[in-house]
């Protein structure tokens, strides 16, 4: 029997807040994360904008020895998901550890980490390569660190699927919970990747906005967008078994109901043409939860601001939608936060939990020029009060990875 699947805590640490309530007031109050770039000099660089966690102290949550031996995208993954631990109240009177998973992905893993360990072999020779360069910059350890601080010792896997991992992880997890084989997950992604070789190769693709107005940067939908703005953080949900989470009489967010994954199987960073592959993956995930188009009331968009995306992921809206695209209320995030690569479903979920509960719509911040090509209602600029029912949130990363989670408001 298929059991149904709940959120019962959220944790992020993103450029717009420290923490979920952080985070989830930056979004009502319109705040732009993007700012000049201080992690490291940008002179010569078309591209001077990023959206970096502020005033960060990794000293504020590690101690020293921690702290050297985390690579910065671990470090912003154990951040949330101790805060989502301890937002669910879970621990080992309440629950058996041996069936509480870790679903926690990244894009690239420790990308920081990659870069300074390479130009000590270039300028010193191999044998100044630290041995701690392996376990801090593969990509899986973020879960295996979560999995280490919090004693989980369930199924822990990472999936890397570009932009698209934390949604991957999210539904993955949904599905792994719903046919019984563990009782909680903690799944989300994170993402450190503002640094000179990450910024270099997304500029080089001519994927980065060179804008240096911050509020036209990471304009989603709006017709003078000219690419994405990096951004960093990790967002981390607690998916949890309904039955067990009543047992322990645990605070219910919402419900997860339904996932969709495809492949475009089309290019390595293009998008298939009009969007088919994400419209397939939003068709999946609405036969999965077992609704109809028109019961969707709100879609948190890929939208990251690139010409492509955002015209094609407007004409797969319309695909898997059919009618009601024209009535479903849809924005993206990203004018705020910027684009977190492998992180940004786990933030953007995280977002999605918190527009249900307060039935408050996120706005597409920083729009001004309307395209014909984004002819969708993308709540511009205002937040917006609207019933909230049912929630979409996409995904859609390089070499054509497509996936969609569905959340409800619960109802017992």
């Amino acid at each position: 029997m298929e059991k149904r699947v709940v959120i019962t805590g959220i944790g992020a640490i993103t450029p717009i807040g420290n923490n979920a309530d952080e985070t989830w007031k930056g979004i009502k109050a319109k705040v732009c994360g993007i700012d000049k770039i201080s992690l490291f000099d940008c002179t010569g660089y078309k591209t001077s904008l990023a959206g970096e966690v502020k005033d960060y102290d990794p000293l504020k949550y590690f101690d020293i020895k921690q702290a050297k031996r985390l690579d910065r995208s671990s470090q912003f993954g154990i951040i949330a998901a101790k805060e989502a631990f301890e937002d669910s109240k879970i621990n080992k009177e309440n629950t058996d550890f041996e069936r509480v998973g870790v679903f926690v992905s990244s894009g690239i893993g420790g990308f920081k980490t990659i870069e300074e360990q390479c130009k000590i072999n270039c300028l010193k020779g191999h044998n100044r390569v630290s041995p701690m360069f392996i376990p801090m910059s593969i990509a899986n350890m973020p879960a295996g660190n979560i999995t280490i601080e919090l004693g989980a010792k369930g199924e822990s896997i990472s999936i890397v699927s570009a932009c698209a991992s934390a949604t991957h992880a999210i539904g993955e997890a949904y599905k792994t919970i719903k046919y019984g084989s563990e009782d909680v997950i903690l799944a989300g992604g994170t993402e450190a990747a503002i640094c000179r070789v990450g910024i270099a190769g997304f500029e080089n693709m001519k994927a980065l906005s060179s804008a240096t107005d911050k509020t036209r940067a990471s304009i989603p939908f709006d017709k003078e967008r000219n690419g994405f703005v990096m951004g960093e953080g990790a967002g981390i949900l607690v998916l949890e078994e309904l039955e067990h989470a009543k047992k322990r009489n645990a605070k219910i967010y919402a419900e997860v109901i339904g996932y969709g994954a495809t492949s475009d199987a089309y290019h390595i960073t293009s998008p298939a043409p009009e969007g088919e592959g994400g419209a397939r993956a939003m068709k999946r995930a609405i036969e999965d939860a077992k609704i109809t188009p028109k019961d969707i009331n709100y879609i948190n968009a890929h939208g990251t601001s690139t010409h492509l995306n955002d015209s094609l992921e407007t004409m797969a809206i319309k695909t898997a939608l059919g009618e009601a695209a024209n009535t479903v209320m849809v924005s993206s995030t990203k004018g705020n936060t910027g684009h977190l690569l492998g992180a940004a479903g786990g933030v953007e979920a995280v977002i999605c939990v918190k527009a249900i509960v307060e039935q408050i719509v996120p706005p597409t911040i920083n729009y001004k020029e309307k395209d014909e090509e984004c002819d969708l209602d993308i709540v511009p600029n205002e937040p917006r009060n609207a019933k909230l029912d049912i929630v979409m949130s996409n995904s859609l990363g390089f070499g054509g990875h497509n996936a969609s989670i569905i959340l409800k408001k619960f109802q017992k």
